[in-house]
């Protein structure tokens, strides 16, 4: 109640400023609804997204292609409120696979299909994903290209009971075009307001094939690394005192370079016989990513450059007998010394600023290779008996590098490059569905599934994680910034787990509409769980009806949230802090309140209304979801010697790392907010105007932790690490061959943990002018972030207790919801045939 209350002022305002509009878009007639129509929530017969029993949101290809990105993931941002995903620019495997939320929870609470079949998912963990998406294993969503899809279904509602694991937030299902002639031509050019370009050119036939359709989209795209950093002070610093080889800027902050983006997808279906059909998808894709880490300065970066407050010199005897000196202080005046001048002189030591005198900025990135297959046969009997069975497999790995680094330990023999290993994540299904009229007015699904999930780690080379033998006196062992995979922690981890649901929709009278759903699932690794779902669709009149839903749902913890162990380097009060991920079974963890991981589980709630007022259609949906035993990573713990010995006994190196932390089930929350979506038409300026607003308020609440296990910190970062409010206002005029857009988004306050602070809401606009020259060729020009809107600065946000650009080069939030690179001009030409 409190966020109807809270909301309801601002939606009506909405509701009436909309009001005065011409053409109706909710009915032709009183009696004929024309809408979009649905297939995600229902396993029964297709429905108009008023008629569903949960809201879904249809985004057509039109929709998409009202933008110049190049990403789907940001196209979906902006089109889509209670959708956020940022950009990730420091963030290690989080910025090769970025993380996407929708309702405020975690990436891998939101089930991807495609085609509605289950899409496997993403080999990356994200292991930096401010807070809310850490330890997250979710799908790859900008694998996706847009002018291969028809449409995206969102389902706005918990579908466990439907679909499986995973669908906590909703369910998100990409239907790719099935057209058996048509194609289109797409080339896309953009630049960012300080010169960094995109572009792309894309390609979609739909080809004739027996009694069927062959439909191919290939994609070829790359993207400039962006920088917004301004120099940091401590390497102005640097330079002022004659330190050579500093970079200016020392660190880069920007999107990451995206370099050879291959997307190949087909979607195919063909009658066989009178009552069989034969159908499928495949897609391969490849891309390299190359983003920046954090700047190591050479008078105090620990383990390389410094021990403590002192520079860090290598005594190359071996023995302690070289005379190297273990106090001069790490400061630039400590490198200028004549001490240090004579112990560079000493060939028994050696220092870092030897090799590398102006410090260094490792860049670090990756190959992503994603695949899948799917094929099945479907039918219906003379009796409307259907049925399909299908076979899928999906494979997403990520070949990891780490360049313009040092393994410290080796001393001046380090390479500077490193292939530190592999994640590998592959996924096989196997469904049988059926479905039946059991009279006129019920429905009955029912079916089978089998999946196999296996997670995988490839060894790197062995210079990245091998003791090189400078260890021993402080220098740190592994690649800096990404340690290597040691055969010690590398190898296959799987599960497996078979499910039988039912589903029934039950037309109890002309205005009621009933469903139900069950489903079991049984897992060889930590057992079973049954989840239920029972909703309602009521017609009110012809143009207003209510809808509700309550269900149960949960997420399988995966086999790499429980297996993989991981190191990255984070900041930490200001101190690059090399952090381990270790198994939640390993003793280390257990003595701080580890335990076998087991699923999430949730109950939620929906209840709705869609109406009429006047010329303008209204849907309001209230959710509210508790979960228990929620997933995610624990609080950060010191690392004691005693803890790098039990951990060298499982085979994990822990001699650099400060702090670890792992999967924990141990704490609940609670997501509610609402969703509206305002439509109407006005016949005005020579043309018809599509208006549009979208709004959704989403709240966390951590209703029960062990503060030893999840702090005050990351606790916040539950809550508040994303925006409680979004919404946009979309106005498209179409006239005869031209047509005018613009969108208006708004983005509510965020929490932003390395910053430390609260950052202030913001507002961007994007405009977009298109002209059709003919039935086959259409221009469009446009902006998005028109205004160049970046965010507020770090230093206002924590009342000049933080300055981000002096301390890390970095003047903007990194997590800033719609990204700090400001204006993007596009241009983009379409030819159809």
């Amino acid at each position: 109640m409190r966020v109807l209350q809270t909301h309801v002022t601002a939606i009506a305002v909405a509701v009436a400023a909309l009001s005065g509009a011409a053409t109706p878009a909710f009915a032709q007639d009183e009696n004929l609804v024309i809408e979009e129509i649905v297939t995600i929530g229902t396993r029964g017969k297709p429905r108009s997204v008023t008629a569903s029993i949960a809201p879904v949101d249809v985004i057509t290809a039109s929709d998409f292609v009202a933008q110049g990105g190049v990403d789907t993931s940001n196209l979906l941002r902006n089109v889509v409120p209670s959708f956020n995903v940022n950009d990730q620019p420091i963030s290690d495997a989080a910025t090769l696979v970025r993380p996407a939320n929708l309702r405020g929870l975690a990436p891998d609470h939101t089930l991807v299909l495609v085609n509605g079949k289950r899409r496997h998912r993403a080999a990356v963990i994200s292991w930096l994903g401010n807070g809310l998406s850490d330890g997250s294993q979710g799908p790859d969503i900008s694998a996706i290209p847009a002018l291969a899809l028809k449409s995206v279904e969102i389902l706005r509602d918990g579908a466990a009971a439907q679909y499986g694991s995973d669908a906590i937030a909703g369910v998100i299902n990409f239907n790719l075009k099935n057209s058996d002639s048509e194609g289109s031509v797409e080339t896309k050019f953009g630049q960012y307001s300080d010169g960094e370009d995109q572009f792309s050119i894309a390609i979609n036939q739909g080809f004739a094939i027996g009694d069927g359709f062959l439909n191919v989209t290939a994609e070829f795209a790359e993207a400039d690394a962006t920088d917004r950093s301004v120099q940091r002070d401590d390497a102005a610093g640097l330079i002022g005192a004659g330190i050579q080889q500093v970079g200016n800027p020392a660190q880069v902050w920007g999107t990451p370079e995206v370099d050879g983006d291959i997307k190949l997808w087909a979607n195919f279906g063909t009658q066989i016989s009178k009552n069989v059909e034969l159908f499928g998808q495949a897609n391969y894709n490849n891309k390299e990513v190359t983003g920046g880490f954090y700047y190591r300065n050479p008078t105090n970066r620990g383990g390389v450059y410094a021990s403590g407050d002192n520079l860090l010199f290598g005594d190359l005897t071996g023995n302690g007998t070289g005379g190297c000196p273990a106090d001069i202080p790490g400061t630039a005046a400590g490198l200028n010394s004549a001490e240090f001048a004579a112990a560079a002189a000493n060939p028994n030591c050696f220092h870092f600023s030897e090799k590398i005198p102006g410090g260094f900025t490792p860049n670090f990135g990756g190959e992503v290779t994603d695949k899948s297959l799917l094929l099945g046969l479907a039918g219906e009997t003379d009796t409307g008996f259907g049925w399909s069975v299908s076979a899928y497999y999906g494979e997403n790995i990520a070949d990891f590098f780490i360049n313009n680094t040092v393994n410290a330990s080796l001393g001046a023999d380090t390479p500077r490059n490193f292939n530190p290993g592999d994640y590998e994540q592959a996924d096989t299904a196997i469904n049988a569905d059926f479905y039946m009229s059991l009279t006129s007015d019920i429905n009955l699904a029912f079916g089978a599934e089998y999946r196999e999930e296996e997670f995988t780690i490839v060894a790197g080379q062995r210079e990245s994680y091998i003791d090189g033998g400078l260890g021993s006196q402080g220098f740190s062992t592994s690649t800096n910034g990404f340690p290597g995979f040691s055969p010690s922690i590398a190898g296959s981890f799987d599960r497996t787990n078979t499910s039988l649901y039912g589903d029934l929709e039950w037309r109890a009278s002309d205005d009621l509409l009933i469903g139900a759903a069950v489903r079991f699932e049984d897992f060889d690794d930590f057992g079973s769980t049954t989840n239920a779902k029972l909703g309602f669709n009521y017609t009110l009149s012809d143009s207003a009806g209510i809808r509700g839903s309550i269900s149960s749902g949960f997420k399988a913890p995966t086999p790499g949230q429980s297996n993989a162990s991981n190191i990255s380097t984070q900041l930490v009060g200001l101190v690059l802090t090399n952090q381990g991920v270790i198994p939640s079974t390993s003793p280390a963890a257990l003595l701080r309140g580890g335990d076998v991981l087991e699923p999430e589980e949730s109950t939620n709630f929906t209840f709705g209304a869609y109406f009429a007022i006047g010329e303008v259609d209204v849907t309001i949906d209230y959710f509210d979801i508790d979960l228990k035993d929620r997933l995610s990573l624990s609080s950060d713990f010191s690392l004691t010697e005693a803890d790098r010995a039990t951990l060298a006994g499982q085979g994990i190196d822990a001699s650099d790392i400060a702090e670890f932390r792992f999967f924990t089930n141990q704490f609940d929350t609670n997501t509610s907010g609402i969703d509206v979506v305002i439509n109407t038409d006005t016949d005005w300026a020579g043309g018809t105007t599509t208006w549009n607003l979208a709004y959704n308020y989403t709240d966390t609440e951590v209703t029960k932790r062990n503060p030893d296990l999840l702090n005050d910190s990351r606790k916040r970062l539950l809550e508040d690490g994303v925006p409680g409010t979004r919404w946009n206002f979309t106005a498209n005029h179409q006239m005869e061959k031209l047509r005018l857009m613009g969108r208006w988004n708004y983005y509510g306050d965020y929490y932003d943990n390395e910053a430390g602070a609260e950052f202030d809401s913001a507002s961007t606009f994007d405009l977009e002018l298109g002209y059709g020259f003919s039935e086959q060729l259409d221009l469009v020009l446009g902006a998005r972030n028109l205004f160049d809107e970046q965010g507020e600065k770090t230093v206002k946000a924590t009342n000049g207790d933080f300055d981000g650009g002096a301390v890390l080069g970095l003047p903007y939030s990194q997590f800033n919801p719609f990204g700090f690179n400001g204006t993007f001009f596009y241009a983009k030409a379409t030819y159809s045939f």
